[in-house]
């Protein structure tokens, strides 16, 4: 039986099709519904080759309601990579599974983005599923 220290984090990753994914020009609304949809607290902001240009949370969602002085209303009709994280942590998919749940624990948070070596999504590392394949093992 493989074991978390030679299996990789492509054993276990959520492919692109299973997260949001959405263009920059996304409404902050649509984006947010991406989210709900797809049960994730994130959204993938990627350019037109398929890279990753952001990232945005349900964290960045509360501190751009605390910060903000726009109505509710005027947020949601903004475009997403307005208020996205443009720097971020991300992995390959050859990173092993303990180099991956090591990175989610220091950076203190549930989601690795997967890219390739051009910066192209690849999928996503979710801390609970990952954990479930973990167990399943």
């Amino acid at each position: 039986m493989s074991t978390s220290t030679t299996r990789t984090i492509a054993d276990i990753l959520l492919p692109p099709e299973a997260i949001p994914v959405v263009p920059p020009r996304t409404l902050v609304k649509e984006a947010l519904e991406k989210m709900s949809a797809s049960k994730l607290g994130l959204a993938c902001i990627v350019d037109d080759d398929g890279r990753l240009i952001g990232l945005f949370t349900d964290g960045d969602l509360r501190r751009l309601l605390l910060r903000s002085q726009k109505p509710l209303s005027a947020l949601f009709a903004d475009d997403i990579i307005d208020h996205a994280r443009r720097e971020f942590s991300s992995v390959r998919a050859d990173t092993s599974i303990d180099d991956a749940l090591n990175l989610l624990q220091e950076r203190e948070i549930f989601d690795l983005p997967v890219l390739d070596e051009g910066g192209h999504l690849q999928g996503l590392i979710h801390l609970h599923p990952a954990l479930r394949a973990l167990l399943g093992e």
